[in-house]
């Protein structure tokens, strides 16, 4: 066999990844506990100004109701506690329940907290509170992002809080249900300059239409999917997962794309554009690419989604 996953994560090696986004991640989460919180806090009140972002739907919200209120209920002090706890990562009852929640679950919750901070029902940021210097560094540096890079710092600052879910002996994930995929006849299908790859067509389209169950069969048995600035996800089970968990109701938007030969029958095909997400709405594009490794019965073995460093990153489809 020609390719590892490992080997393949290597092809088309000038794609220039947005390598600011693990780094201030990074910095993020050196912060203290209190400094992260205050920075989610000025970082959404001053998103706001630029960015609408969509309340969480009725889906994402219900499983995460029961907490929701019983942090209602808490005076401010226990509230601000519990929203340390979360950033320290503490082995609470409330870190446990949020560690088995998915992405947009968590997303929501965090939500629906700034909307209660702003109608005083949640432990504000205190009157007068000024950011440590090491937070307002990590603000400015959130602030030099582009919209796209600055959504994903803040999903992943509190998509990683919780208790470490891996130090569980035993969980029920907890995602909110999978839409029903578009109807045939409602489908848009997208055009990319430079490919007319049937597998790579599918995959998007599929994946604008929710319909998973279609797009998994684009993969092969042993096939993974890499998201950006994560491990690679190997096998088509745990892939499938992951489109209904993190993927429901994304736009796609590819743009153009170049196909080349590899080794043995396989084909490597890098595709750029913009992707649309629920949460932000047509406001948000994020710049990325997609790296296919195809095997030679036209299966996806390997597809990388990458975070682009800039806009002019759309054009750079050389090897």
């Amino acid at each position: 066999m020609p390719f590892t996953i490992d080997a393949a994560r290597g092809i088309f090696p000038n794609t220039l990844s947005a390598d600011a986004v693990p780094a201030t991640i990074a910095r993020f989460a050196q912060l203290s506990a209190e400094d992260q919180l205050a920075l989610i806090w000025f970082a959404y009140l001053e998103m706001g100004k630029t960015i609408t972002i969509a309340a969480p739907g009725a889906a994402n919200m219900q499983f995460a109701e029961l907490t929701m209120n019983e942090i209602k209920q808490m005076d401010f002090r226990q509230q601000s506690q519990v929203m340390c706890d979360l950033a320290n990562r503490a082995d609470t009852p409330i870190g446990r329940t949020y560690a088995t929640w998915s992405a947009n679950i968590k997303l929501g919750f965090w939500y629906q907290l700034g909307q209660w901070m702003e109608q005083g029902l949640v432990a504000p940021i205190p009157e007068g509170y000024k950011l440590s210097a090491n937070a307002s560094a990590v603000l400015q540096a959130i602030r030099n992002l582009d919209p796209g890079q600055q959504i994903t710092v803040l999903r992943n600052a509190v998509v990683d809080m919780g208790y470490d879910i891996n130090k569980l002996d035993s969980y029920e994930r907890v995602a909110e249900p999978v839409v029903v995929p578009q109807e045939i006849g409602q489908r848009q299908k997208v055009t990319i300059e430079g490919i007319d790859n049937a597998t790579v067509l599918s995959y998007m389209n599929n994946l604008n239409a929710n319909d998973f169950d279609a797009l998994i069969e684009l993969f092969a048995p042993d096939g993974a999917l890499q998201p950006p600035f994560q491990k690679p996800i190997v096998g088509k089970d745990a892939v499938l997962r992951f489109f209904r968990e993190d993927c429901q109701n994304l736009k796609l938007l590819p743009e153009r794309g170049v196909e080349e030969p590899a080794d043995e029958g396989y084909k490597q095909i890098k595709v750029t554009g913009k992707v649309q997400t629920p949460w932000f709405g047509a406001g948000v594009g994020m710049n990325m690419a997609w790296r296919f490794l195809l095997n030679p019965d036209g299966k996806i073995f390997f597809v990388a989604i990458d975070l682009l460093a800039s806009p002019k990153e759309l054009l750079n489809l050389v090897r």
